[in-house]
């Protein structure tokens, strides 16, 4: 793990304000770029971002409470598919903010929407899609949701979103 300093920093602040959250609501965690997230033009690295939003939905994760019994029933979430729009770099130094929450679901995929933000401007926004697998492989994500103590519906997708997985479907027949 190549961020173990921000991982703990993730669980540190969970550990110290354990709320729970609802599962439509957002998530947000702060982090700073570090000489170590650069790329050759001395902003963050493209791939870096990614590894954030990881530590994003680690966060959502531990807000919804659901990692003890993710892991007591050998779950595990897995990322199938992004969409990321980079609009604004950031620098060394510079203080952002990590925004995730679950978007809807279908019987096998749940669909999340990430966002970064500096200072209140929209620095990325991401499209995800996911699934949680076990021991036999991927889990319906009704009985998750269900194991985790929600026992909301579905949300309608929104048309950008539905539009982007329209597009994915297209890569998958590839």
């Amino acid at each position: 793990m190549n961020l173990i300093f921000r991982f703990l920093k993730t669980i540190l602040l969970y550990l110290v304000h354990p709320y729970k959250r609802g599962l439509f609501e957002e998530s947000k965690i702060s982090f700073r770029v570090w000489p170590n997230d650069l790329d050759t033009n001395f902003h963050m690295n493209n791939g870096r971002y990614l590894t954030l939003l990881d530590l994003g939905r680690l966060d959502l994760l531990l807000h919804l409470q659901a990692v003890p019994k993710l892991m007591k029933n050998h779950l595990g979430p897995v990322l199938a598919s992004v969409q990321v729009r980079f609009r604004r770099p950031l620098k060394l130094g510079q203080k952002f903010e990590v925004v995730t929450r679950f978007v809807t679901w279908d019987t096998k995929w749940i669909y999340l929407e990430q966002k970064i933000f500096r200072k209140g401007d929209l620095v990325l926004h991401a499209y995800l899609k996911g699934v949680f697998v076990g021991p036999k492989g991927s889990v319906p994500i009704t009985q998750v949701l269900e194991l985790m103590g929600f026992k909301e519906s579905p949300k309608p997708f929104p048309a950008a979103f539905s539009e982007w997985l329209r597009a994915e479907e297209a890569m998958v027949k590839q």
